[in-house]
């Protein structure tokens, strides 16, 4: 296992977090996850080495625990991750923490990461910034707006974000009033989740109500109930919505059906969620099922295997056992032929 080594210069025995952390940051955080951005920080500030073994001895981890904390901090954009031609980790950067870039060379491979394109961090900006930002007219007539669909005064980290997104990301004032209109129709006003409804826009191109208006309208409110059945809250990507098609048209499978594999997902796993599910759903058609009472047939038969009971009846459903998926090799296989699968 190779050695991430940190740099800094000028070092003081202490460790610098940011009130923005603090503030937007910790509260949707888990154990983990906090730990292991605040000992990458604190490692860097004492010019310490460290490796991903390491860290996963630390506080009892998996690797695999470690190598998730990283990819939520990534898809948070306050860490961005390097990898090599094999998908090993090469480097890490922390982004808009307070804190300079962090370095590392790790040889043992990554599990199924995930590369996500490169997009601006949020400034730490200033009073006299936001102060400016406020004191153009269009601009506080933009605010005001947002006020009345928040319901709420704006805080100054609400109009960080906001400033944010028409500073960094480039969205006009009309982009800007529908992304804030979008997200309080689906009844989401937290800045967090409008930041992030910004940046898939951002990502995907957006620079118009009228593009956004069409990429919303593409997907209906099924799609949106998967989402946020398996934990998502961005706007799908065409991968994601060629699962939730495949799961609907191929193997035909009513909603119910795929919100319990979802379900059973999100107990399992909070990584590669998408790919789990697809396992399950794909487990489930090849065994026959085609309504949700099938699936506790199929539960009752695993049941019974466990407790090394006769099955009642022979059927097809009693030879699917729906919890012991190999996930590491069914990821390798769906790694592998992936545009297949989703044709």
């Amino acid at each position: 296992m190779g050695f991430l080594t940190i740099y800094r210069d000028n070092y003081t025995d202490s460790t610098v977090i940011s009130n923005r952390f603090i503030d937007e940051y910790m509260q949707a955080a888990n154990d983990a996850q906090l730990k292991i951005y605040l000992y990458l920080i604190r490692m860097m500030s004492a010019r310490l080495d460290t490796s991903i073994g390491d860290i996963a001895d630390k506080f009892n981890y998996t690797e695999k625990d470690v190598v998730r904390a990283l990819k939520y901090w990534e898809k948070n954009r306050l860490l961005l991750l390097d990898y090599d031609e094999r998908k090993n980790i090469t480097g890490i950067h922390l982004m808009d923490s307070g804190a300079p870039s962090v370095n590392m060379a790790v040889e043992a491979p990554s599990v199924g990461m995930t590369t996500y394109p490169s997009m601006p961090g949020k400034p730490n900006y200033s009073a006299e910034q936001l102060q400016a930002f406020k004191s153009d007219e269009n601009t506080a007539r933009l605010l005001f707006v947002a006020e009345q669909y928040l319901k709420k005064p704006l805080s100054p980290n609400d109009m960080r974000t906001i400033l944010f997104i028409m500073d960094k990301l480039g969205f006009s004032e009309d982009l800007t009033d529908y992304l804030i209109q979008y997200c309080v129709d689906r009844g989401k006003r937290d800045l967090r989740y409008i930041e992030k409804v910004a940046l898939s826009w951002a990502e995907q191109g957006i620079t118009t109500p009228k593009e956004a208006a069409a990429l919303s309208g593409k997907y209906d409110r099924t799609v949106y109930d998967i989402m946020r059945a398996l934990g998502r809250s961005n706007m799908p990507t065409e991968t994601e919505v060629a699962y939730i098609d495949r799961w609907r048209k191929f193997y035909g499978f009513e909603n119910d059906v795929i919100l319990d594999a979802c379900e059973r997902t999100v107990l399992a796993t909070d990584n590669h969620r998408f790919e789990y599910a697809e396992s399950i759903l794909k487990s489930w058609y090849n065994a026959g099922v085609h309504h949700k009472k099938d699936i506790k047939s199929l539960d009752e038969g695993h049941q019974r295997a466990k407790t090394g009971r006769p099955a009642a009846s022979a059927n097809k459903f009693n030879q699917f056992t729906q919890h012991d998926y190999d996930f590491d090799a069914i990821q390798r296989t769906l790694e592998k032929n992936i545009s297949e699968q989703l044709v």
